[in-house]
């Protein structure tokens, strides 16, 4: 049906083709449309009811002469057969074949086909394809409501993506469905740009993240890309080079632009870069016509060691699988479109013939073509627009099963497959609208589509809807951008012993609806082009040693860069990176250590020494304590209040006992007990010497006339109130220091780097001052009342024992203060136990050790009688 867009289109291609001097259409206002100019494009075609376009690359190249003004512009001419490309064109014709014998699929309706060749050139494709969509015959006669059939309703083709580009741009703008089997530029899934463009193969932006992660499997950071001068090798190379850099898998060494045609200063100079880069992985994005001209540089200067990776375009080029390039060749991996099984295409191929009107199709100079490339002959006279190039005569008796030749060849049917799906799709679109029931259609009104009204942006609407399985196995559906599921097989060149060459799947990639890519790689299969026959190791620059940093290089890619040694409590990663807190660098600033734990432990020889000298003092002041019970009644025990020296010599267990606290690693409860323990022994201990210091003052006081008041301020009453007065105050100081900022375990990890140190926290400064002073203060006291008393007569007198003490007890703790100032870590704790033991030992030995020297060793002056014999002698 010709509706007004159509006519419109007519007009719209009228212009184009005067702009671009094609001088092929003219439209008339009444409605009709005739042939200025016919275009001679080869080409195979089939009646039907609907009718299905086809562009292919049938031909390598073609010969445009030069643009004049006569009044009838030469014709191009193509040369250069391309047996795959006609193996794909007949594929589309047995795809249709098979739908017209399927009862179950378009019923009742008969597709045909008209397909052209490109030559691989932008122009003839672009000519080709509006031929398609505007008629070849003479003139067309439209009613007054524009009705009508339309010459095709949808394109299966291009495999250029410069060619797609062009011709959808065009055919977008009035929802002409083109559904491509080979054109795979990124670019394509723009809707807004190409609403009506569909594919069976994926898009670059799979392949390219496909190639990243193949180099990521390998670890191949350090890479050269070259790509085709066209749409497919630009935006493949801008993607490539955005994905590469934002996924961090490595960096381009170069990027090239491969020149068309033969342009030989440019291929040496790509060449040449090649050799003087240090990348020896090589991808490349190109057309195989590209790898022809490429591949003769690089045989001409013999560059080998390199890893070729291919792109879908020339993985499976068996032009480039000869002898001569093989040396440089073998070991290709690359990137190949899905392989797939076309049941019954053999014998379809088989019955090909270069007699008229077989195979149901006309005009089949494209057969003969065919005929005398495969069998070297030529048939008279040549076709129309070819070159006589001599040989013997066809004579049609040749068999196809008899000639060497790859188009029999159906073990790797990858565009092919393509082709099948893209006819099926199309053919299930137009079966999907023709199921309509009436009034319940998609279209305005409900309406639904006809083959009497068909319109090809109605099959749009239905090829956005397909959804169908091959004979093969695969679904066949396209997203919102007209893309199909993505898939590739992962091939690798293998260079056969007996210099044949074979290219073997080795693996693949693919996207599920539900997951991510998919890598898959049997490594054990590869062929390795090297003398290690391993991969190769491509990097720009070796990963740096530990315990060093990357530095990069100025102007260089990220990949590149200098080994610098990392500080102290780094580790080399990118760049040198701190370790946690409680970690250090390990010597080779590789990895991160946990630090070493110190605090003052049961189990060093430091922590058992003290603990010896604590539970030894504890011991002695036991022992002591028991020499004064038993000898309680003598005496040197009696005098002086053994009351007090009993209170005096617990104290002093308490204060050895206290300092096990300080030892072992810290808790919470040792740190709140263990300067509480500490601060209120030393008290208890002071506070009795304080005491029996008064006692012998009041003592000697009451011994003269007038003095006996002052007994009765110091009875066994007095004592213990003024000890427990006493004792008191400090406890409450401890106990306001633990509830108001309680002393906590701390891990101190500013002292040193390389350790954890764990330790006490005071919690308070203000607390452990009050708790010292304290201390001190009774001490002073003590000492002052003491050396007051010291030349008391020796009947009443203990204070020349107690002066010393208490000088021993003032001295330690005044050296303690800056030694426990100054002392790091673990050695703080130690000199503050050393100061209490050092103490404590200074005032048993001091106060008692004279004591039990008499009570054990000398007897005979433990008596009331020598005691008071010294008082009388003086």
């Amino acid at each position: 049906m010709w509706t007004a867009s159509q006519v419109s289109l007519c007009s719209f291609l009228c212009l184009l083709s005067l702009d671009s001097h094609f001088y092929f259409l003219e439209c008339s206002p009444l409605h009709s449309c005739r042939m200025q100019e016919q275009f001679n494009l080869s080409g195979m075609h089939r009646a039907g009811d609907v009718v299905l376009g086809g562009l292919f690359e049938i031909h390598f190249f073609s010969v445009f002469p030069d643009l004049s003004f006569s009044s009838k512009p030469q014709q191009p001419t193509c040369h250069g057969f391309d047996v795959l490309g006609f193996r794909q064109a007949q594929t589309m014709a047995f795809a249709i074949d098979e739908v017209n014998r399927n009862p179950h699929l378009l019923p009742n309706v008969t597709l045909g086909y008209s397909i052209y060749d490109n030559c691989v050139k932008l122009a003839i494709g672009f000519r080709a394809a509006l031929s398609l969509i505007s008629g070849e015959e003479e003139r067309f006669e439209l009613t007054d409501t524009c009705k009508g059939s339309p010459p095709v309703i949808g394109i299966v083709g291009d495999s250029s993506s410069t060619r797609s580009i062009a011709i959808s741009t065009v055919l977008g703008l009035y929802r002409v469905p083109m559904v491509s089997y080979f054109a795979t530029c990124s670019c394509l899934s723009d809707r807004q740009m190409f609403p009506s463009f569909f594919r069976t193969i994926p898009s670059d932006a799979f392949q390219v993240s496909a190639m990243i992660q193949i180099l990521k499997h390998f670890s191949w950071t350090w890479a050269g890309l070259l790509v085709s001068d066209d749409d497919y090798g630009l935006h493949a190379a801008r993607s490539f080079q955005s994905d590469l850099a934002e996924s961090g898998g490595g960096c381009l060494a170069y990027v090239e632009v491969l020149p068309w045609g033969e342009d030989r200063p440019e291929l040496r100079r790509i060449v040449d870069v090649m050799k003087a880069s240090t990348a020896l992985v090589v991808i490349v994005f190109a057309h195989e016509t590209h790898m022809i001209n490429l591949m003769e540089e690089v045989r001409r200067q013999n560059v080998t060691g390199l890893q070729w990776i291919a792109s879908e375009a020339w993985t499976a080029a068996s032009v480039l699988q000869t002898p001569e390039l093989m040396p440089f060749l073998a070991g290709t991996l690359g990137i190949a479109i899905r392989r797939g099984e076309i049941s019954g295409l053999r014998e379809f191929l088989q019955g090909i013939h270069p007699e008229e009107r077989s195979n149901n199709h006309y005009g089949n100079s494209l057969v003969k073509q065919f005929w005398e490339h495969t069998f070297q002959c030529k048939f008279a006279p040549p076709p129309a627009g070819q070159v006589d190039t001599g040989g013997r005569p066809c004579t049609g008796r040749e068999h196809l099963e008899d000639a060497e030749t790859e188009f029999m060849d159906l073990s790797n049917l990858r565009p092919e497959y393509n082709v099948y799906k893209a006819v099926y799709a199309l053919a299930y679109a137009i079966d999907d609208m023709l199921k309509c029931e009436p009034g319940r259609g998609p279209f305005g009104g409900k309406r639904c589509g006809s083959l009497k009204q068909l319109e090809p942006w109605q099959i749009v609407y239905y090829l956005e809807k397909v959804n169908f399985t091959t004979p093969f196995g695969d679904q066949v559906s396209f997203d919102e951008n007209g893309d199909a599921l993505p898939i590739y097989d992962i091939m690798n060149w293998l260079w056969l012993p007996d210099g044949r060459a074979k290219v073997q799947n080795i693996g693949e990639v693919k996207r599920s609806p539900s997951r991510d890519e998919e890598l898959t790689i049997h490594e054990d299969k590869i062929f390795w082009n090297f003398e290690s026959k391993k991969p190769p190791h491509s990097v720009c620059s070796e990963s740096c040693p530990p315990g060093t940093r990357m530095s990069r290089k100025k102007g260089q890619p990220v990949c590149c860069f200098d080994c610098l040694p990392c500080s102290e409590g780094k580790i080399n990663s990118m760049e040198c990176t701190s370790c946690p807190e409680d970690f250090w660098s390990s010597p080779q600033r590789g990895h991160c250590v946990p630090k070493k734990t110190e605090f003052l432990s049961y189990h060093e020889p430091l922590g058992i020494c003290l603990t010896a000298a604590s539970l030894l003092g504890t011991v002695i002041s036991a022992v002591v304590l028991g020499i004064f019970i038993h000898h309680r009644s003598t005496p040197v025990v009696r005098a002086n209040n053994s009351e007090l020296s009993y209170q005096i010599l617990v104290s002093l267990k308490l204060c050895f006992l206290c300092s096990l606290l300080f030892i072992g690693r810290p808790r919470l409860w040792t740190c709140q007990l263990r300067h509480a323990a500490f601060g209120i022994s030393f008290v208890l201990c002071v506070s009795c010497i304080l005491v029996k210091t008064m006692v012998v003052l009041a003592v000697f006081r009451a011994s003269k006339p007038g003095g006996g008041a002052t007994l009765k301020w110091f009875g066994a009453v007095q004592q213990r109130m003024t000890v427990i007065i006493l004792t008191s105050i400090q406890a409450a100081i401890c106990l306001s220091w633990i509830l108001l900022a309680s002393p906590f375990p701390h891990k101190n990890t500013q002292y040193s780097n390389e350790r954890i140190i764990y330790e006490c926290a005071v919690g308070s400064t203000v607390g452990f001052i009050l708790l010292l002073s304290y201390i001190g203060l009774l001490a002073t006291l003590s000492f002052l009342i003491a050396f007051y008393s010291r030349k008391l007569p020796d009947s009443f007198n203990e204070a020349k024992l107690i002066t010393f003490s208490m000088l021993i007890f003032c001295a330690v703790w005044v050296a303690f203060v800056p030694a426990y100032i100054s002392s790091p870590g673990k050695y703080a704790d130690a000199v503050e136990v050393f100061a209490i033991l050092a103490s404590s030992f200074g005032l048993l030995a001091a106060l008692f050790g004279p004591k039990c020297y008499i009570v054990l060793l000398r007897p005979e002056k433990n008596t009331k009688n020598a005691i008071m014999g010294r008082t009388a002698e003086k």
